[in-house]
């Protein structure tokens, strides 16, 4: 069955995201728990930082929110994770849905090598059933390259390759693509953890300059990072005994600057993990 199509909104990015929350989520791979019992929210206009060891379940977390953890065979969950106050696993919601709503870039950039800069930026509106003519399309690949802060150094040569650009560069063509979309949330694993100190510095530039329109949860391994993106932090980890729990979230300064869980203190101070 063809996904019905619908007209694509050319007036910008203007919404300031969607909140997102999680409640008493908990999930399996087989027999195996990895998260337990997480309950979060990840409010519209505010950058959250999964902080915490590997193996803690924070990428597990985080491909929870926008059903990929259910393309594992073996994966199941307990819980509820709400957009708006929506289940997005609640019967009746489109998959197709979800992932335009709530987008994702990963740890490695992954655009479409052989297609063209121009192209990767609109892959995704006939995935998920949008519908521009080719000046819409023109005018959304310039927004969007430009909102991803990569507009200045491709705009001449947009029929080229995306798999020719340089790994920052690759990751912002990622950014941009994800934007084209409209989503309410962009979800980021790492997004920095490949690249240069300047790539990772454009990012960080592009991640501050997006939130006030998207609503943007980020793992990161790099505390300094956490510390200057995010204005909300949760610091998962797992226990012999316990499969990742988050120990403590909230403001981003007080979590770094006044912790109240010893954990927390030792993990963001570099003591352990």
């Amino acid at each position: 069955m063809t996904a019905a199509t619908t007209e694509l909104d050319l007036d910008g990015i203007h919404a300031t995201g969607s909140t997102l929350r999680t409640e008493n989520l908990s999930a399996w791979f087989g027999n195996h728990k990895v998260l337990d019992r997480v309950s979060l929210t990840m409010p519209a206009g505010v950058v959250t930082a999964l902080i915490g060891p590997s193996g803690c379940g924070k990428s597990t977390f985080l491909r929870i929110l926008n059903r990929m953890h259910e393309l594992v065979p073996s994966a199941s969950l307990a819980g509820e994770v709400l957009l708006d106050d929506q289940d997005i696993y609640g019967a009746g919601q489109r998959l197709t849905e979800t992932r335009r709503r709530i987008g994702m870039v990963f740890q490695k950039p992954n655009p479409f090598p052989t297609m063209s800069i121009a192209d990767n930026v609109t892959a995704g509106l006939k995935l998920t059933g949008l519908r521009a003519n080719r000046a819409e399309k023109a005018a959304l690949v310039e927004e969007c390259l430009t909102r991803a802060g990569l507009w200045r150094e491709v705009k001449d040569r947009l029929r080229q390759p995306g798999g020719a650009l340089s790994g920052g560069q690759q990751q912002r063509l990622c950014i941009a693509r994800s934007l084209a979309v409209r989503p309410d949330v962009l979800l980021m694993d790492e997004p920095c953890s490949a690249l240069d100190p300047t790539s990772t510095r454009r990012i960080e530039e592009t991640i501050g300059e997006l939130r006030s329109e998207v609503t943007i949860v980020i793992v990161t391994h790099n505390m300094q990072q956490a510390a200057r993106v995010s204005q909300q932090c949760a610091f998962f980890l797992a226990e012999e005994g316990r499969p990742g729990y988050v120990v403590e979230h909230g403001d981003t300064g007080r979590m770094f600057g006044d912790p109240q869980d010893r954990r927390t203190a030792d993990y963001v101070n570099g003591r352990f993990g």
